[in-house]
């Protein structure tokens, strides 16, 4: 059996972080799925997710440690090319990738106690963020 969802967000961009763990939980409780899988995919080539602990200082440092590894300011082809200056949000997001798999058990998610899924958005602007959450099991 699957079960999906598309959620929409919005984001402030520059790696802006949204805990979207609450809307994964419901749809995974409202698919009646007790055990099998939720898979969590932002759409497109900008923004990622992942599971952190979502709390301030660790949102500030992964925003610290995002411009440490694809600084805003690198020379990018792409943003040569398209006149966006978004290239860094194309390389950030290509890194961490645009989605999670995770196990359902018991009709819950499993993850850990100080664990998030989140939605990251590198794009250099506000966007809405479609988010598909599917559930199968």
């Amino acid at each position: 059996m699957v079960h999906g969802r598309t959620i929409t967000v919005s984001t402030a961009g520059f790696s802006d972080i949204i805990d979207i763990s609450g809307e994964v939980q419901s749809t995974v409780a409202a698919s009646g799925i007790s055990d099998g899988l939720v898979a969590v995919t932002v759409i497109g080539s900008t923004a990622s997710v992942t599971t952190i602990e979502y709390e301030p200082a660790l949102v500030e440092d992964m925003k610290e440690l995002f411009e440490k590894i694809v600084p805003e300011n690198i020379r990018s082809r792409h943003s040569e090319t398209w006149g966006d200056d978004n290239g860094f949000s194309h390389m950030r997001a290509s890194l961490m990738g645009p989605g999670v798999t995770l196990p359902v058990v018991d009709g819950r998610v499993l993850i850990g106690t100080w664990q998030q899924i989140v939605v990251v958005d590198h794009d250099n602007r506000p966007r809405k963020r479609d988010v598909r959450i599917q559930v199968s099991g």
